[in-house]
């Protein structure tokens, strides 16, 4: 089963290849690209990978031609974090090695560390491993997705150290790319076996997403614990989720029940939204609040129910991750509040007077 091949990337935003390049032309022109192992570097991972530094090629005379290896960057980023993690942490490198550096591609090393978590004594991780390459080898939208949203993680996360630690370790990265496959199996009608990821994706990392939900790309469901997200919902792109969101319905209804969140939108922490609502392109919900009806684009909102109290100068909060820009509102609100408040008594006195 072949892997992406370097014409597959073409399409991929610039940034995914700009960060390795950035790396090169940071370095002297006498500097060895971290990509290539050293002969001190060569020895040492002998030491921790005998099978795998075996195969380590000679770099080129000219290694700034092959600043890339694979032509997916991301995948070489991954990998070059991996052995030098496992050289800081030689009592890892045999998971290392099992989980990144045995494989050939991001696809295979996802589908490892996926089936790895989610095993149990019913459904065994060789099983899983055949049911997540068959689906992300085969979906090009999966994998372009699975960039992204690591890409994200890495941007957005400020507790994310690198590519490799969100593919090894974190849960809302996990939980998101095993929805994926959940998703493409229920669309093929599958049903069955995407509810079982389902349950599975609940049980371990505490994220209930439904296989039905459309959910878009380069997400960050940041720490994911305690994240449900109905049948009808809908995420757009670059769309950030703390903790504890809630999309949901508000009741037994049946059909298209569950809110459609836009592009670039940014969602609070236990924030909950519920039912058949539009949030709209660039949105903030402040953490902890309850909306119940539409929220317009660039639009921040908090509070139980939740209202405006402001708006949101960036196109895309979601990637600037500023979740105090409220604070500013909220004295706002308060002042307005009480200005409103003492003139309207004294319009009473007023009033009262006149009689």
């Amino acid at each position: 089963m072949a892997c992406v091949s370097d014409e597959s990337w073409v399409a991929l935003p610039k940034m995914l290849s700009e960060r390795l390049a950035l790396r090169e032309e940071d370095r002297h022109d006498d500097e060895q690209p971290s990509f290539f192992v050293s002969e001190s570097t060569a020895y040492r991972l002998e030491k921790v990978f005998p099978v795998y530094a075996l195969g380590i090629p000679k770099p080129d005379s000219d290694p700034v031609n092959r600043a890339s290896v694979s032509g997916d960057p991301i995948w070489d980023a991954v990998r070059e974090e991996a052995k030098l993690e496992a050289e800081k942490e030689p009592i890892l490198s045999s998971f290392l090695y099992a989980s990144i550096l045995a494989h050939d591609c991001l696809e295979q090393a996802l589908g490892f560390v996926l089936a790895n978590r989610l095993q149990n004594p019913t459904l065994l991780a060789t099983q899983l491993m055949d049911i997540f390459n068959d689906v992300i080898m085969h979906d090009r939208d999966i994998q372009r997705s699975v960039r992204l949203d690591v890409q994200a993680f890495k941007d957005r996360d400020p507790a994310c150290l690198s590519y490799c630690s969100a593919l090894l370790y974190l849960k809302g990265y996990h939980s998101l790319q095993v929805h994926r496959v959940a998703h493409s199996l229920w669309s093929q009608g599958r049903k069955v076996l995407a509810l079982a990821l389902q349950s599975r994706i609940s049980e371990v990392f505490g994220v209930d997403i439904h296989p039905a939900a459309k959910i878009g790309e380069g997400i960050l469901l940041d720490h994911g614990t305690g994240v449900v997200i109905g049948e009808t919902a809908v995420v757009g792109n670059r769309v950030s989720l703390m903790h504890g969101v809630t999309l949901g319905g508000t009741g037994k209804e049946i059909g298209d029940r569950h809110p459609k969140v836009g592009d670039g939108a940014l969602i609070g922490a236990s924030a909950t939204i519920l039912g058949n609502i539009k949030i709209g392109q660039g949105a903030m919900i402040a953490a902890g609040s309850l909306v119940l009806k539409d929220v317009t684009p660039r639009s921040m909102v908090a509070g139980i129910p939740a209202k405006v109290i402001g708006y949101v100068d960036e196109k895309d909060p979601s990637l600037t991750m500023k979740h105090d820009a409220s604070k500013e509102f909220f004295e706002h609100v308060a002042v307005q509040c009480r200005d409103t408040r003492s003139a309207g008594g004294h319009s009473s006195e007023r009033t009262h007077r006149s009689t």
